[in-house]
């Protein structure tokens, strides 16, 4: 009570800057342990224990005539120093400390929680194998900043949730005021996603349904079941897409790539459910079609069914020509009597009969070798789309492998 008493005149000077020459700084060192990092979705939302001292030029005395070196006061009995973190977004809901540590040399302590919720701007371009650098300013709005010198101390690094903590640096910039007098200071921290939800959650299960669908070309194209079996995996894959939905981030100037993949995977499996039925019906129809045109023959036929490995089967040359040749002869012998030229008639009509069944066969042999044509066709661009599904899947693992080392080598 006595110590209290004999305090009682520097209370008074609440109102001011406890230094006895105005002209003299007063030195703030502010520390703080990030004590984790609760989520970041729209907004950061960051718990951190700050830490300040300064001294009071008004107090001291004897710890041994007083009978103690330090004491708890009230808050709103000394000046507190105005810095405030510039990208706070909402009130600040940690509990209050109401009191200060005084010590016998003047030195002030006040020690409080945080919880920051800040807006960052978020590169999500690699999401989940993103690093973040955020900051928290720390600044004075009335004071200059020739007045605030700022150290920062990071002893304990103690992180919750989706995201470890990698470092945190300081930096002291000029603010950006006409006159230039006022300095912030910045804490950078870096943050690296944890991955392994991601990976398992999503990643994975689209690796698992593109590949099942890659293995669904084995199943024969001209059979009902291979579309059926496509559709539900399209299904499938759009509901997977709906509940995960909110695990991915918000998109904003840049779209990441794991949306890329997504919708390269969903473009996949409905490429291959239209070709699917393009065969089927190839397959199904091909007598009807008219022939393949000339353009199509040389470069599907002949360019991708050799790219493909399904070179065009060789044709058997047909005799038709000299069956033609022999048809069109007349029967040999010259002019005769009445029977002779029965039979001749006879012969000629008995040719032209022949004529019209070859001309049948024939064209039903064209039609055959047009359909079969038309096939081959089909089982090229299956077995080209089968090849880009190959393509496209080992690009996928291999980006997805090195983008991952990559976020845990920086």
């Amino acid at each position: 009570p006595s110590l209290l008493a004999a305090l009682s005149p520097a209370f008074d000077l609440s109102a001011i800057r406890p230094v006895e020459n105005q002209l003299t700084y007063t030195n703030i060192s502010v520390y703080f342990t990030l004590y984790g990092i609760l989520g970041v979705v729209f907004k950061k939302l960051t718990e951190i224990f700050v830490f300040q001292w300064w001294k009071n030029e008004y107090i001291s005395w004897d710890p041994v005539q007083c009978g103690t070196d330090n004491i708890s006061l009230p808050k709103e009995k000394f000046w507190l120093p105005d810095i405030v973190i510039n990208e706070f977004m909402e009130e600040n809901k940690a509990p209050s400390v109401p009191y200060v540590y005084l010590f016998n040399d003047g030195t002030m302590s006040n020690s409080f929680p945080v919880r920051v919720v800040s807006s960052c701007n978020l590169n999500i371009y690699t999401f989940p194998f993103d690093i973040q650098n955020c900051s928290l300013t720390f600044n004075s709005y009335i004071y200059y900043g020739e007045s605030l010198s700022s150290k920062l101390s990071k002893n304990v690094m103690t992180t919750m949730g989706e995201w470890e903590l990698m470092d945190i640096t300081a930096k002291k910039v000029p603010n950006d005021d006409e006159l230039g007098l006022y300095t912030d200071m910045l804490a950078f921290y870096v943050m690296r996603r944890r991955a392994t939800m991601y990976v398992v959650n999503l990643l994975l299960p689209s690796c698992f349904l593109i590949t099942v669908d890659l293995f669904s070309f084995l199943l024969p194209p001209q059979s009902v079941d291979r579309s059926s079996f496509k559709m539900t995996l399209i299904l499938g894959y759009t509901v997977f897409l709906l509940i995960m939905n909110d695990l991915l981030p918000i998109t904003g100037n840049i779209i990441p790539l794991i949306n890329v993949f997504f919708s390269l995977c969903l473009a996949l499996m409905v490429a291959s459910l239209l070709e699917t039925i393009l065969i089927t019906n190839l397959l199904s129809n091909s007598p009807d079609f008219s022939p393949v045109p000339r353009w199509i023959r040389i470069f599907v036929l002949n360019f991708l069914g050799c790219l493909v490995c399904m070179p065009r089967k060789t044709e058997k040359p047909k005799n038709s020509a000299v069956a033609e040749m022999k048809s069109d002869e007349g029967p040999p012998g010259t002019e005769g009597s009445a029977e002779e030229d029965e039979a001749l008639t006879e012969l000629k009509s008995l040719s032209r009969v022949l004529q019209a069944v070859r001309y049948e066969i024939e064209q039903q042999q064209k039609g055959k070798q047009s359909s079969e044509e038309w096939i081959q066709v089909g089982f090229i661009i299956d077995r080209l789309l089968f090849g880009l599904y190959i393509v496209f899947i080992s690009v996928s693992f291999i980006t997805i492998i090195i983008v991952w080392i990559n976020s845990y080598n920086q």
